[in-house]
């Protein structure tokens, strides 16, 4: 019995029925528990294959799996029953340890080329919080690649008297943290929970005795763990995360003085029939001078003629763009010393895997496809969405061999993020976001990484890929549909993980559940179940069809919430699966919070089939 206070006066009581098994679930035990009281280990191996789908299950593990419901239900290693009753068999199917949704291993092919996966970018990694006046910290480093970010952004400027490189948002409020410590952070967690290698993207605003000071920092702190190409003028091909784990990756923008017409033709010799090598020795040496940019500096050229609705835009993708170019455009001409100049370029050249460059001229120009050489390019959201709508094939082209990046526009001064599927649709491999800006697009980047086991790869699906016959995102999708059909039969666990009062002072909750596809925009669909009111454990019992022109961009969404008449209805959770990642048959499916954290015992009993 459950009671609220109404007023001084009373207080009403409400009963709390515990929800029996859907009759699905009584329905399947009855038809493989061959007694209709006791399913056996064969009994359940026999259900795992016809109708959760997993052909290779056998006997073994499902004698496993019978041993640990009884554990964990019964608490009695010393039971002598070892079989399922009907109660055993839901505990069973509503546990999201023994019965996910998707599989938590890593099970995608990762011996392909980087540019073959989509990767857990961040951006502006450091900050606690808000663009403009929040704390640079190493905690959102922590966190972040312990939950699977593989892309680190740093932004290195120079201290108060030019002596120490700092980490902070240049040309704001934002408090500085130490360069080593966001290294030695990356290095201490960058490799716990999973091997596949993490790359680090710095924007650097330094002047060369500090660039010299970065790169000895980077060599003393990863050593061994860092790679490093032997081809100074950048990859022909990226190797593979297979190739690379538990190796860190540098990127950004190589030395402009440095180039293929002034390089030691002995390096050169010295660099034939290896394409990279691992490891990196000591580094002794300068680096080219180049006049600096300092924090507040703004370097304008004649104004361009915009329409007035891209004026604004086009502004934003300037200022964006400004911060990464500073450090190195402005030139110092001074080459007294060409030969030592080459040699400590070509140095610090070597530091970099994935060599960035800046798009220069027209999109196409951006978007050319060099052969024997792959490189990093970034175009901010507003102009991906621009370059969508007028080179939309040239863009999935070019990353089919090469990468690029999306970062957030710089008006997102509170830390909010944007659509990723713009960027997924044209084969973007990092599409960077602000870890602290919790939102639904977050929930959806949360998703998509949260297959493959959690690793911050995951594959590319094919279409992406086929180089005879680029996928065009604007195209009107014709053919084959794919119809998934998705079942919500209940939810509990909120009593364990919220106040009584949480939802509600006076009543018990009024759950709902809302289900849904995002991909392209063909497949975008939304549907709601219908409220149950004043219950912790409500049963829906809701079946939706989805019919997907597109299923391998495809994501589930999942939200509860708790109807309210008056105010806003309050958030009970949410979720996001790769459609392609589902497993089938009747599966528990854990919630998540607004930040992504993973609720104790919040989860629903869902089920999923591909007709």
């Amino acid at each position: 019995m459950s009671r609220y206070r109404v007023c001084l006066c009373f207080t009403i009581k409400f009963r709390i029925v515990e929800a029996e098994p859907p009759q699905d679930v009584k329905d399947a035990f009855k038809k493989y528990a061959k007694d209709g009281e006791h399913m056996t280990a064969e009994e359940l191996q026999q259900f795992l294959v016809a109708v959760q789908g997993e052909a290779g299950a056998s006997v073994a593990e499902a004698v496993g799996m019978v041993e640990k419901v009884l554990q964990e239900r019964h608490h009695n290693t010393k039971t002598v029953r070892h079989t399922l009753t009907l109660e055993d068999f839901q505990h069973y199917l509503f546990s999201a340890d023994l019965n996910p949704p998707i599989r938590d291993k890593v099970h995608h092919d990762m011996e392909a080329p980087l540019s073959h996966y989509f990767i857990f970018t961040g951006h502006n990694s450091y900050l606690t919080g808000n663009q403009l006046s929040s704390d640079s910290s190493d905690v959102p480093i922590i966190k972040a690649v312990k939950n699977g970010v593989r892309v680190v952004e740093l932004d290195l400027w120079p201290n108060s008297d030019k002596s120490a490189v700092e980490v902070r948002h240049g040309g704001t409020l934002t408090t500085p943290v130490e360069l080593t410590k966001c290294l030695q952070s990356i290095k201490d967690n960058a490799f716990t929970e999973n091997q596949y290698p993490v790359i680090i993207t710095l924007e650097d605003h330094l002047t060369p005795p500090l660039q010299k000071k970065v790169a000895q920092v980077i060599t003393a702190t990863f050593q061994e763990m860092l790679f490093r190409p032997d081809e100074c003028e950048g990859l022909k091909e990226f190797p593979s995360p297979e190739d690379l784990k538990k190796r860190i990756i540098i990127s950004t923008k190589p030395p402009q003085q440095f180039t293929a017409d002034n390089e030691d033709k002995s390096n050169n010799n010295s660099n034939k029939g290896k394409r990279w090598r691992l490891g990196a020795p000591p580094l002794p040496f300068t680096l080219p001078k180049f006049f600096k940019c300092g924090s507040g500096a703004s370097k304008k050229g004649p104004r361009k003629n915009y329409s007035s609705d891209q004026e604004d835009e086009a502004k934003i993708d300037e200022d964006d763009d400004h911060s990464s170019e500073c450090s190195q455009d402005n030139e110092d001409n001074d080459a007294s010393d060409p030969g030592s100049m080459q040699s400590k370029a070509l140095e610090y050249k070597h530091l970099i895997s994935i060599h960035a460059e800046k798009p220069k001229g027209e999109l196409k120009d951006a978007l050319k496809v060099e052969l024997d050489k792959v490189k990093r390019i970034s175009f901010s959201e507003g102009k991906l969405k621009r370059a969508a709508l007028s080179h939309a094939m040239e863009v999935v082209r070019f990353t089919q061999n090469n990468v690029l990046r999306i970062f957030p526009k710089g008006t997102r001064f509170n830390s909010s993020n944007y659509n990723p599927l713009t960027g997924w649709m044209h084969g973007a491999q990092m599409v960077a976001f602000n870890m602290q800006g919790h939102g639904k697009y977050l929930w959806w980047m949360q998703g998509l990484f949260r297959s493959n086991g959690g690793c911050g790869y995951v594959k590319k699906p094919k279409i992406l890929m086929q180089g005879d016959k680029v996928f065009d995102p604007k195209a009107e999708f014709v053919g084959e549909k794919t119809i998934l059909k998705v079942k919500v039969y209940m939810g509990d666990g909120w009593r364990s993980d919220f106040k009584r009062t949480h939802f509600d002072c006076y009543s018990p909750p009024d759950f709902y559940a809302r289900v849904g596809i995002v991909g392209v925009p063909a497949d975008k669909k939304m549907y709601a179940t219908e409220e149950k009111n004043n219950n912790w454990t409500p049963v829906w019992d809701k079946e939706f069809t989805f019919e997907l022109i597109v299923p391998e961009l495809a994501l589930l969404r999942v939200e509860v919430r708790d109807h309210d008449d008056i105010d806003k209805d309050d958030f009970a959770g949410q979720t996001c699966l790769l459609v392609s990642e589902l497993k089938q048959g009747i599966r528990a499916v854990p919630l998540y919070n607004k930040k992504g954290d993973k609720y104790n015992s919040v989860k629903l009993l869902m089920r999923f089939d591909f007709v």
